[in-house]
């Protein structure tokens, strides 16, 4: 394998099952969990805040660079972390500045 292959050719695409990988039977659940993320629900309004803004930080980078299911998994964790901002705070403050003329 060439040194400059990217990560995606030095390393087989994790298909989510850590038997195939080394592992046993018992590290499924935990490697699902990792996948998945904890629920947004269970986050602090702090840690779901952090935990967005680690999402948008790396997002350009992600969608350029990260394999498929990397971006998959990017898109969907975004959209629960977001789902649940905007059911925590459904009368956010909206700044006049960012409206378009005619907006609302």
């Amino acid at each position: 394998m060439p040194i400059d292959a990217s990560p995606e050719q030095r390393v087989g695409q994790w298909d989510g099952d850590p038997v195939r990988h080394g592992g046993t039977a018992a590290d499924f659940a935990t490697a699902e969990d990792e996948i998945a993320g904890i629920d947004p629900v269970e986050l602090s309004d702090e840690d779901l805040i952090r935990e967005m803004h680690s999402l948008h930080r790396t997002r350009l980078d992600t969608l350029r660079h990260a394999a498929d299911s990397a971006l998959g998994n990017h898109l969907r964790r975004t959209a629960e972390l977001e789902t649940e901002y905007l059911a925590r705070h459904p009368g956010r403050e909206v700044d006049p500045s960012r409206l378009r003329d005619g907006g609302w």
